[in-house]
C-alpha cells in the first residue's frame, strides 16, 4: 500500500519505518525536509517530500502531528488530495499547559473529541482514530509479556476501520473498533492515563489490553 504520514516527529518517523519493514512504500511529509535527514539516510527506499505531495501519492494516511495544529496540517495537506482515504488520527488534544501531578490536560471536553472535530470540518475525509494512546517505543510489533496490546479505534467509515485493522495486525497489534467517531471522547482519554506512569515514575514502556 502507499502510506504518506503527515508529520515529522517520532511518531511519524517510527510508523514510516514500520510501514516500510513490512513493505509498504512510505512518503514522510513535511514543511522542513532537513529534520527527516537522518531518518531519510536510515530508511532509503522511503521518501520525504510536502504535505500536500504526500497527500496526493497515499492511498492511506497517517496524521501524525501535534493535536493543537491537525487541522490546519490537513489543509496545508489539501483536503481534496485526501477526500475518499482513509486517514489514521493518531494526534491527541493536548493543551499547550503542563500535566499536574502527571495528568495531562486536553483542549477539548468529553462531549467533542478531536477526531469529531476534524471529520466535521473535512467530511470527505475517512478518519480512524489509532495510534494514540501508546507511546512511539511500542508502537511497531511490540513484545509484551502478557501477548498483543490492543489498539483502540473509532471512525464513521467501516471499510477504512477494516483497512487500519489490517495494517495493526501486520504492526502486532489486536484492534478493537469501539463504534463512531463519538467512541474518540473515551479513546482520546487514553493518552492521559497511558502518560501518567511515565510522568510520574519514568515508565513509558507499557500499553492497554482488553480482556474478555
Amino acid at each position: 500500500m502507499k502510506i504518506g504520514l503527515i508529520g515529522s516527529g517520532v511518531v511519524a518517523q517510527t510508523l514510516g519505518a514500520g510501514f516500510l519493514k513490512h513493505g509498504h512504500e512510505v512518503v514522510l511529509g513535511t514543511r522542513d525536509p532537513a529534520k527527516l535527514a537522518e531518518w531519510a539516510k536510515a530508511n532509503p527506499t522511503g521518501r520525504v517530500g510536502s504535505s500536500a505531495e504526500v497527500a496526493k501519492f497515499a492511498e492511506l494516511a497517517v496524521l501524525a502531528v501535534k493535536g493543537t495544529v491537525a487541522a490546519e496540517a490537513i489543509r496545508a495537506a489539501g483536503p481534496a488530495n485526501l477526500a475518499g482515504k482513509p486517514v489514521i488520527d493518531a494526534a491527541n488534544p493536548i493543551a499547550e499547559t503542563p500535566p499536574v501531578n502527571g495528568v495531562l490536560k486536553f483542549f477539548t471536553n468529553l462531549d467533542e473529541s478531536l477526531l469529531e472535530q476534524l471529520q466535521r470540518e473535512f467530511v470527505a475525509v475517512r478518519f480512524v482514530k489509532a495510534f494514540n494512546s501508546v507511546g512511539a517505543y511500542c508502537m511497531v510489533n511490540p513484545q509484551f509479556k502478557g501477548g498483543k496490546p490492543t489498539m483502540f479505534i473509532c471512525g464513521n467509515d467501516a471499510a477504512a476501520k477494516t483497512i487500519v485493522t489490517g495494517l495493526l495486525d501486520q504492526l502486532g497489534w489486536e484492534t478493537a473498533d469501539m463504534g463512531r467517531a463519538e467512541a474518540a471522547r473515551a479513546i482520546e482519554p487514553l493518552c492521559m492515563l497511558w502518560c501518567i506512569p511515565g510522568f510520574l515514575q519514568n515508565d513509558w514502556v507499557h500499553a492497554f489490553k482488553l480482556l474478555r
